[in-house]
């Protein structure tokens, strides 16, 4: 940043929804906007405890610290005498404290006000991005920024040195038995597919653990758990914790702490194959360039399914009409659309160096774009 601009102050809203993917992409992009462009940000967020998860600096009896350099506020209470950044933002349309808005209006110069708002590959997301919304009362505008995979789109967060720190990881051997060394679990077995588990609760994931078990490779699966999982339980026949191992057939299963959002990127990077949800693992894995699996955040309308086929709609391209299908149908399956049987396993095992490579090239694609951040710092000092 030039020396002659003055730094911008920031205030980041975040109430959280489906436990860690809305203040999972909030915390990432605070740090960022902190770290890369050298701004002050407070992020106020209504669920410090769920927070503690991704962050274990954080406190959840304070209601006001300071954490890798980003402000942490606890969202409750009276906002009355609080002084507005020059941006604020709205994520995932959250609704600011009434008397928070009013305090912008009152402001001279008033903020920026941004809705960041959800991922989605659908193509009505590129001619919505960055339309204003007039307040029905004050004299505010609100504008809609939406993350996306094209340039007429916010695009996607990423670090300046995120695709530097991939690549070193992979180059170092000793990192990833480092790696495993912390979530103290031996390696697997020479020819296992290493595979990390990262869903909300899936009625499919039984049928998966059966197929896994019955498959004709080994495999080896991370599960970071903060909770019970009955599903696992069920097929353990036992309770379970962090620090158990399940074993049949051809499955063995680890529970393993939860990691801060910081360390999860080496998971990632270490995994053969990565299940993920929701919208910020979502994202990380496909900057990982391996195989992957997404849990969309089911809707009550059953949106999601209408998004999920937007995106694999981008995501299949490239693929022959085989591969692709069977994407489509392990990706239909896992959110519950289809059955995971054994022959659908076997089919995407017999494609899987297929899949790495497109894994690789999807990568390489999305990496052009200019990420999710810099977007942001670029429109709303265009609205300075």
């Amino acid at each position: 940043m030039p020396a002659t601009t003055i730094p911008l102050r920031w205030d980041i809203f975040c109430t959280v929804i489906d436990n860690f993917g809305d203040i999972g992409v909030c915390w990432r992009l605070a740090r960022q906007l902190v770290a890369e462009h050298g701004f002050s940000v407070r992020l106020w967020v209504d669920d410090l405890a769920v927070f503690r998860h991704l962050c274990p600096q954080i406190n959840p009896d304070q209601t006001q610290q300071s954490v890798q350099g980003v402000e942490i506020r606890h969202w409750a209470g009276d906002f009355s005498g609080v002084n507005p950044g020059d941006i604020v933002v709205e994520a995932f349309a959250c609704r600011l404290p009434e008397s928070f808005e009013a305090a912008m209006a009152e402001r001279h110069p008033r903020p920026v006000w941004i809705n960041l708002d959800y991922l989605s590959a659908e193509a009505w997301v590129s001619g919505c991005h960055a339309l204003p919304s007039p307040h029905p009362r004050l004299p505010l505008t609100k504008y809609f920024f939406f993350p996306g995979f094209n340039e007429k789109t916010g695009g996607l967060l990423r670090e300046n040195d995120l695709e530097s720190r991939r690549q070193s990881f992979a180059a170092e051997p000793a990192a990833r038995s480092q790696l495993l060394d912390n979530m103290r679990i031996r390696p697997a077995q020479s020819g296992s597919l290493l595979v990390s588990l990262f869903s909300y609760e899936n009625p499919a994931l039984a049928d998966l653990l059966d197929v896994w078990s019955k498959g004709s490779r080994p495999v080896y699966c991370l599960v970071p758990s903060t909770r019970r999982h009955p599903v696992l339980e069920g097929f353990a026949r036992r309770t379970l914790q962090v620090g158990d191992v399940v074993k049949k057939g051809q499955l063995e299963l680890h529970l393993v702490p939860f990691v801060p959002q910081t360390e999860y990127d080496p998971l990632l990077w270490l995994c053969d194959l990565n299940f993920v949800r929701g919208e910020d693992s979502f994202v990380r894995a496909q900057w990982a360039a391996n195989p992957m699996l997404w849990q969309i955040y089911p809707q009550k309308e059953e949106t999601h399914h209408v998004k999920l086929a937007a995106f694999l709609d981008l995501y299949c391209d490239g693929l022959t009409e085989t591969e692709a299908e069977t994407v489509r149908t392990f990706f239909l399956a896992w959110n519950g659309e289809a059955r995971i049987t054994q022959a659908l396993w076997e089919r995407w095992l017999g494609i899987f160096p297929q899949l790495q490579r497109h894994a690789c090239s999807w990568q390489k694609k999305l990496i052009k774009q200019q990420d999710l951040c810099s977007c942001l710092v670029q429109f709303c000092r265009s609205k300075l």
